[in-house]
């Protein structure tokens, strides 16, 4: 008898999978325990000098300032479009507005109430872009405009798709204003509107 067929057939079967797990892997990533703390607030990427928090304003959002605001933003958005998903608010209760956390949150509550379940996975930003900003008295607003890949869905209680396609990656186009006091000590910006 001859079993050579036999190893090959193991051994290119090891290939396929080891080609699968290497594309996965480089698709999904891997966690190495050295991940940023998403949770935390929209700080992330802005100096911890209290005088650096204190001049940011409409005279000098420099293109620096803006880098950081859009490093800090991309985060943001990521950590608020996924835990929306999941209906885990509390996780970016200090990223929103009261007024914008509460409509979230009414919109998990509808969706609860309706035995909907969603499920979200985000795959990337392709770009974000500061529209534009201004400075009302002490309140300084950044509107940046996102697009983003998501693969998203909403299924019934029964498992049944209502809408989206878990097997499809959609492009997202979305507008959000965040807003800061500019005297406050505090680095911290809140999302005060979104427009998709």
């Amino acid at each position: 008898m001859n079993y050579s067929f036999e190893y090959i057939d193991i051994i290119l079967l090891a290939m396929i999978a080891g080609f699968i797990f290497l594309r996965l892997r480089g698709i999904l990533g891997k966690k190495t325990g050295h991940e940023e703390n998403t949770r935390a607030t929209f700080s992330h990427g802005f100096s911890t000098k209290k005088e650096e928090y204190q001049k940011i304003d409409g005279n000098n959002f420099d293109e620096k300032a803006k880098a950081v605001f859009l490093k800090g933003a991309k985060i943001a958005y990521e950590s608020i479009v996924t835990s929306f998903s999941s209906g885990e608010l509390k996780k970016i209760k200090t990223l929103l507005d009261k007024k914008v956390f509460n409509e979230f949150n009414e919109a998990v509550k509808e969706r609860k109430n309706k035995g909907l379940t969603s499920e979200t996975t985000f795959i990337g930003i392709n770009s974000a872009d500061i529209k534009n900003y201004s400075q009302i008295n002490n309140m300084f607003e950044v509107k940046v405009d996102f697009i983003s890949e998501i693969i998203s869905c909403v299924e019934d209680k029964d498992k049944k798709l209502v809408s989206g396609d878990p097997k499809k990656v959609k492009k997202v186009y979305d507008t959000w204003k965040f807003s800061r006091d500019i005297k406050s000590l505090s680095p911290n910006w809140l999302l005060i509107d979104t427009q998709a």
